[in-house]
Formats: structure tokens, C-alpha cells, sequence
């Protein structure tokens, strides 16, 4: 089977959009899904950034949707032809914690979402010369018209729903949210600070808006603040003196919550110094550094966890966030803007100069 996917050949280069092959069809417990769009996410550029661990050349992309068009033998499978899904992370299902409902740190998750695929996953697609690609970017590798899935990453959708936009809730929005719903469970009376105005932010803040939370945002763009305050957060620039004790003027003496996207040392230790004693600081950035904290940031019980996808189980959380979108709270799609596949380099060059909040990608044919 032939078709056009976006192709990174090296570290350096632009994506190249040319002719892959696929020789495989779907075994059991795999589907064939025909992308709808694909989402743009800071860890698919962050390959750049990998010092070789990634192999290339590859087919990344891992915020896909589809259609599901050819199906391996599964009897276990609640997905089949035709079903409309949206692709999720990929796991391996049968670890102690694919088990206990925490598909985010399954036992595999770095060999199968990361680094090409377990050693016993033979390869499955090649460029027109017959070169390998490695093709199983978090089980999807979706900038492309077509991918073939593991059934187990998929989550089925009203055929109803605008298809093309919902491929971030397969792991931005599902990270930005996820933190909020899963692992703080926070509620009306708590307060949280999110810093960093992206999409996993801003995901955060209108989940926490969703569910009554008081919320502080900081960011240093201005349209990401205005952005943020649009969706319910109080906007704080991350470039001025003071950032905790005005962090703590605005959540009642300080927030039980933060979340950081930004990998930002500086911004960490301000967030630990504005938490209440007993709050809890949330990680979801890769940290490329040490980080060194501030005497005194973690007395009074205070803490920090690594978050990954948000702690979501994705056939649960993607679901509640479709219905909360549906019901005018979760406005994720009002950060989304549509390229052509063909555009990705537009994309990408867009998305690191933060002209675009979320880059959306679509197959010849279904440019909007």
C-alpha cells in the first residue's frame, strides 16, 4: 500500500512529504486507519532535540484521527471498520500498571512511544526506494495519510463529531486536562497556578475552569495571557519581580496546585515558594537540566510529581472531555489552526515562533 506521509530523514533537516510504503496489513489487535488530521506536539519537534535516541528517518506524529478501514483478527476488540477514533499513546496492556489503570507509566512505555518500537516489532514501512522507516512514533506515527495501530490506542468517537480537530485530546489536551481532573482531582474552593500559556496550559486552565477551580496562569507572551484569561484564569506575566507572593495575593495565600509546562528552573522554584503548605507541584515538561531548588521550597509538606498524559486512561478521559467540549467548557479546538500536510514545515516553523497555539494537520483532501 502507497501513500504520502511526512518523513524526518535527520535531526537538522525540514520534513520531506514524499511516497511510503506500507507491506504489512493489520495483524491481530491492530487496525488501519485512514488520518483525518493529526495534531502538532512540542514532543514530536522535540526530536530535534534527542542526541540520537529517536531513530531516524521516521514518521512521527502522535495526536492522530481516522477511520478505521482494515481491521486484524481480534475478538477482544471493541473497535472495526468504519469506527471514527482518535489515536492515543501507546502501551503495553498486560504490565502491573497497564493493569492497575496507569497506561501512562506502563513498563514499556519509553520503548514503544519513544525509541521506534520494542526489538521484537519487525519494521513495516519504507520510503519508494525501499528504505526502513521507523514508523511506530508513539504506536502511531500518524503525519501521515494513513497509519497502522495498535486497536488498544484508538478510542472510538461519534461519527458526528468534526473529526480533523479532535487529534489533540489524544495527548496535549489529555496532559493539560488529565493533570487537573486525574491527578489533582481538584474542585471548586482549590486554587491552582499553571505556568506556561501553550496548549498543555491551556488545556489545564479550561479543565480547571470546567471544574471551579481558582485559577493563576503565567506566561510570558501577552496573547497567550489574554488567551488564558478568555478562558477563565487570571493572567500573570512571568517577566516581572514578585511572581509568588502575587501568585499567593491571587489564590488566598497560595495555590494548592501548580502545574509547569515550561521546564523552567526559575519558574519552578517560584511556583514552589507560592504553593500552600501541603500543595503539590506537577511536572509535565522534560527538564534538559538539573534542577536545583531554592532553600525552603518544599517545608510545610509541599511536594512534586512527574506527570505523563496526564494520568489519563484514554478510553475514560477522552470521552469526558468530548462532553465537556460539547457542553461549551472545554474550548480546546479554539486553539487549533489547520495546515495541509503538505505545510508541516510552515507548521512547525509557526508553532516555535508561537504564531499558532496548536498546529493541526490534514491529508490532501481534507484541507479545511
Amino acid at each position: 500500500m502507497r501513500f504520502r506521509a511526512a518523513v524526518l530523514r535527520s535531526y537538522e533537516s525540514p520534513f520531506a512529504v514524499e511516497e511510503v510504503v506500507l507491506g504489512t496489513v493489520p495483524a491481530s489487535g491492530e487496525i488501519l486507519v485512514e488520518i483525518a488530521g493529526c495534531g502538532m506536539c512540542r514532543t514530536d519537534l522535540a526530536v530535534r532535540r534527542s542526541a540520537g535516541r529517536t531513530p531516524l528517518p521516521a514518521v512521527l506524529g502522535h495526536e492522530g484521527t481516522g477511520v478505521v478501514v482494515a481491521a486484524g483478527d481480534s475478538p477482544d476488540s471493541a473497535i472495526g471498520v468504519g469506527d471514527h477514533v482518535v489515536l492515543s499513546f501507546d502501551s503495553c496492556g498486560d504490565c502491573r500498571n497497564c493493569r492497575g489503570a496507569a497506561p501512562a507509566y506502563c513498563d514499556s512505555f519509553a520503548s514503544l512511544n519513544l525509541f521506534g518500537g520494542r526489538e521484537e516489532d519487525a519494521p513495516r514501512l519504507t520510503d519508494a526506494a525501499g528504505g526502513a522507516l521507523a514508523s511506530r512514533w508513539f504506536g502511531q506515527s500518524s503525519f501521515a495519510e494513513y497509519a497502522l495501530v495498535p486497536a488498544r490506542n484508538a478510542v472510538r468517537v461519534d461519527p458526528s463529531l468534526p473529526l480533523e480537530l479532535l487529534g489533540p485530546l489524544g495527548c496535549g489536551a489529555l496532559t493539560g486536562a488529565g493533570a487537573v481532573l486525574n491527578t489533582f482531582r481538584a474542585g471548586p474552593g482549590d486554587t491552582l497556578v499553571v505556568l506556561g500559556a501553550g496548549a498543555v496550559g491551556l488545556t489545564a486552565v479550561m479543565a480547571a475552569a470546567s471544574a471551579g477551580v481558582r485559577t493563576v496562569a503565567v506566561d510570558r507572551h501577552r496573547g497567550r495571557l489574554e488567551l488564558a484569561e478568555r478562558f477563565g484564569a487570571v493572567p500573570l506575566s512571568a517577566e516581572t519581580a514578585g511572581l509568588a507572593e502575587r501568585i499567593r495575593r491571587h489564590t488566598d495565600g497560595g495555590a494548592q496546585y501548580a502545574l509547569d509546562t515550561t521546564a523552567s528552573v526559575p519558574l519552578i522554584n517560584d511556583a514552589l515558594r507560592a504553593l500552600r503548605p501541603t500543595g503539590t507541584l506537577g511536572l509535565v515538561a522534560r527538564l534538559h537540566t538539573a534542577l536545583p531548588l531554592e532553600p525552603g521550597t518544599l517545608v510545610g509538606g509541599r511536594g512534586i510529581r512527574h506527570i505523563c498524559e496526564g494520568d489519563a486512561v484514554p478510553e475514560l478521559l477522552i470521552p469526558r472531555l468530548i462532553g465537556l467540549w460539547q457542553a461549551g467548557r472545554f474550548p480546546f479546538d479554539q486553539l487549533i489552526r489547520t495546515y495541509p500536510l503538505s505545510d508541516i514545515n510552515e507548521a512547525e516553523r509557526d508553532c516555535d515562533a508561537g504564531r499558532v497555539i496548536k498546529p493541526v494537520l490534514l491529508p490532501e483532501g481534507r484541507e479545511r
